[in-house]
């Protein structure tokens, strides 16, 4: 669905948005290149309306802006038909996460590591997800990471200083189960101990993290026992009120959960050759390793948007350019 800015300043808040009969996988787009108003003041105004629609909402401008309210402010036609593309392709997973981050951007981020979990259980369900799934090729199902004698993660500390190595090179430290728990127990280990002043997070081998083992998706029995999970050992949930110790250093590849997890960081660097990527909409669901919250804080709504429905992959310099990292190291 389509508008000029104008009308969306001189009534079409009038309607309900469950009114407006929009096509499922669907968005609204609201046009204001032509538009001589107050783009943020009509923006403003309808922002309350504009939270309310059952579908993404858009906005064409002139230039790279953030209406506030919208879900994404876009310069061109090129990355509106882009988008589009995207809501067309997983229509339920993008609804979703513009739902989702939307209430996120009004919560603390602990409640907002529920609703991400609440509205990642909800896809795990969806028809998306499993056309995605079933499509897998059978080679992209075989753990990366074999069991090994040495532990998923190696700690050492020093003085007020704790150093973690993610220790499955050869599988690019995927983050599968063995490796989420480690990681769970380690971030419980610097929340209790005030002594622990820095925490400093790298990664073994050629990645920092590919994020979520492939093998592990689809092989928990419902959505509500993979929130049950979360809620119990999600390691975001002991980043969320620590972060602030954590200096995490990536490098290679940093993919969905291993760019979440590292978001919460207070500092976070980067190699000039690292990329990260949220892949989660194009399999028919959302970042459900706390990258809601934590990119969402990190680079706002729009940006976090913008990242997770193109899955696009973004270089170091891109993301210290957006604030997704600090700095960027050798």
């Amino acid at each position: 669905m389509r508008v000029e800015a104008e009308g969306l300043a001189t009534g079409l808040t009038h309607y309900d948005p469950l009114s407006l009969g929009i096509a499922p996988g669907g968005c609204v787009i609201v046009d204001f290149t032509a538009f001589d108003g107050d783009p943020a003041g009509v923006a403003a105004h309808a922002e309350a309306w504009l939270n309310r629609l059952p579908c993404p909402s858009i906005a064409l401008t002139t230039e790279r802006v953030r209406l506030k309210g919208f879900d994404l402010s876009l310069p061109t036609p090129g990355e509106v038909e882009r988008l589009e593309a995207v809501v067309a392709a997983n229509p339920v997973a993008s609804t979703v996460l513009v739902q989702t981050l939307r209430l996120i951007e009004q919560l603390p981020m602990q409640a907002g590591l529920v609703v991400e979990s609440l509205a990642f259980a909800t896809l795990q369900q969806g028809e998306e997800f499993r056309c995605w799934l079933a499509a897998l090729p059978e080679q992209a199902q075989t753990p990366l990471s074999k069991p090994a004698d040495s532990p998923p993660l190696i700690l050492e500390r020093r003085d007020d200083m704790l150093d973690i190595l993610l220790n499955r090179p050869e599988g690019r430290n995927e983050i599968n189960v063995e490796m989420r728990d480690a990681l769970f127990e380690a971030f419980s280990l610097a929340a209790m101990d005030d002594d622990v002043k820095r925490v400093h997070v790298r990664g073994a081998g050629d990645s920092f993290s590919i994020g979520g083992a492939l093998s592990d998706f689809g092989r928990v029995g419902s959505g509500a026992a993979g929130h049950f999970i979360r809620s119990e050992r999600l390691p975001a949930r002991m980043l969320a009120d620590h972060g602030h110790k954590y200096h995490f250093h990536l490098h290679g590849a940093c993919v969905g959960a291993g760019v979440e997890i590292a978001a919460f960081g207070g500092h976070v660097t980067a190699t000039p050759t690292a990329f990260l990527r949220l892949p989660e909409v194009s399999m028919g669901l959302i970042p459900g390793a706390g990258g809601c919250v934590s990119v969402t804080k990190r680079i706002g709504r729009q940006g976090a948007a913008w990242l997770m429905m193109t899955g696009q992959r973004i270089s170091a310099r891109t993301a210290l350019k957006w604030g997704l990292i600090d700095a960027i190291e050798n």
